[in-house]
């Protein structure tokens, strides 16, 4: 593995460099704004100067750069405090989708839009009874005509409150087996008939959704791949989002856990002098260390051309758990002050507070710790697969809690 840039890599990186400083937005640009104008002004000006989504094609708003070049503007991008999350799940996961899967015409028209940042979008999976087990999903589309009229329910969608386009599975035939009975689609998430709710977290947000549909109306020409076909297009959405969480940044490192432990006290004396600390922080830093490196494997991968291999499942399996445990010690550590949660009193600006209130839901998005464990067992190691009594029957013959 080779850790450097080459040449041309080295010169991208300072042309990155030098724009970003010139341009991110002060202070007083921002203001004013909430946060999703704030996001929707910083993806707007990296539109119009050539630097948003620059892997996608120049049809669809990007640049054609390659995969390397992506990953060294996200590297130096992620040094500056941006205001893009709103962006993240259209861009990482349901434009590689359409881009798969939808028309040229579909493409030309959508893309550019969820590039420059004037429209987005969100995914919608996860039912009360198909979360992990995505394939479990019940939510129904029924054709009439030219139409597939939707009933049901999909929970814990991000954003949906503001997003303006979703993508979503369906159950279109019960009586397939559960993962060939499914067909994908794509809907204005203004259309009569749907009920978003916010849920009310303990962290204080509301950031994700309950969607209700009612007789929901989705035209066929918005169906991604054939019907039936819903599993083979889901699963490009979902490597796509397992790629994401698994790259990792932001939250709590080893460095701010170490940087925390040499100023504060455990009994008499500072924490980073106590034997278990110490063992902690080194078993923290082996772990940081490999993903670190793992990740620079894929990127080696990445500049020579080739595809990565199983490195962002082993990603998102090690580093959320490693997350969660981290930013659970900082508050242990922090004592009766880790539980205020206050960016201008709380250690770090309240980084440790925020990282333990979000870091069980990384171990759930894309895949539980369990579910990320089974595809590297099955997937990469080559072990047997778990007794599935639902594997190969029809989907409305599977036993449920009420029978």
């Amino acid at each position: 593995m080779d850790f450097n840039d080459t040449a041309q890599e080295a010169a991208f990186r300072t042309e990155v460099q030098t724009w970003l400083t010139a341009n991110i937005p002060s202070e007083a640009e921002l203001q004013d704004l909430d946060y999703i104008q704030r996001a929707k002004l910083w993806q707007k000006r990296k539109y119009e100067a050539g630097w948003a989504c620059i892997r996608w094609p120049k049809a669809h708003g990007g640049r054609d750069a390659s995969a390397i070049e992506q990953v060294i503007f996200n590297q130096e991008e992620a040094k500056f405090d941006t205001p893009d999350g709103i962006f993240s799940i259209g861009q990482g996961m349901c434009a590689p989708t359409m881009m798969t899967w939808a028309t040229d015409d579909q493409n030309e028209r959508f893309m550019p839009p969820l590039a420059s940042g004037e429209e987005v979008w969100c995914q919608l999976f996860s039912e009360p009874a198909g979360g992990s087990d995505l394939a479990a999903l019940r939510t129904k589309a029924v054709k009439d005509g030219d139409d597939w009229v939707v009933n049901g329910q999909k929970i814990w969608t991000s954003g949906a409150h503001y997003s303006d386009y979703g993508v979503l599975v369906l159950r279109t035939d019960p009586d397939l087996p559960k993962h060939q009975g499914l067909t994908y689609f794509f809907l204005d998430m203004k259309s009569p008939g749907i009920d978003i709710k916010p849920i009310r977290q303990i962290s204080g947000g509301a950031n994700f959704n309950e969607v209700y549909f009612n007789d929901v109306r989705i035209p066929d020409s918005q169906r991604l791949g054939a019907v039936g076909q819903g599993w083979q297009v889901a699963l490009t959405t979902l490597m796509n989002e397992r790629a994401s969480i698994g790259g990792g940044g932001g939250g709590v490192n080893f460095n701010s856990v170490f940087e925390l432990a040499q100023t504060v006290d455990l009994g008499d004396r500072p924490a980073i002098e106590d034997p278990s600390v110490r063992r902690k922080l080194a078993d923290w830093y082996v772990q940081e260390s490999g993903l670190k490196f793992t990740g620079y494997r894929s990127m080696t991968a990445l500049s020579k051309g080739e595809i990565p291999g199983p490195e962002n499942s082993i990603g998102k399996l090690v580093g959320a758990p490693k997350q969660q445990d981290m930013a659970s010690f900082a508050l242990d550590l922090l004592d009766q002050a880790g539980i205020i949660w206050d960016e201008a009193h709380s250690a770090n600006a309240g980084l440790f507070q925020a990282t333990y209130m979000a870091s069980p839901g990384l171990r759930i998005a894309g895949g539980t710790d369990e579910i990320m464990a089974n595809i590297i067992a099955e997937r990469v190691l080559g072990m047997p697969q778990d007794i599935r009594v639902d594997k190969g029957i029809p989907f409305s013959e599977v036993p449920t809690a009420s029978q």
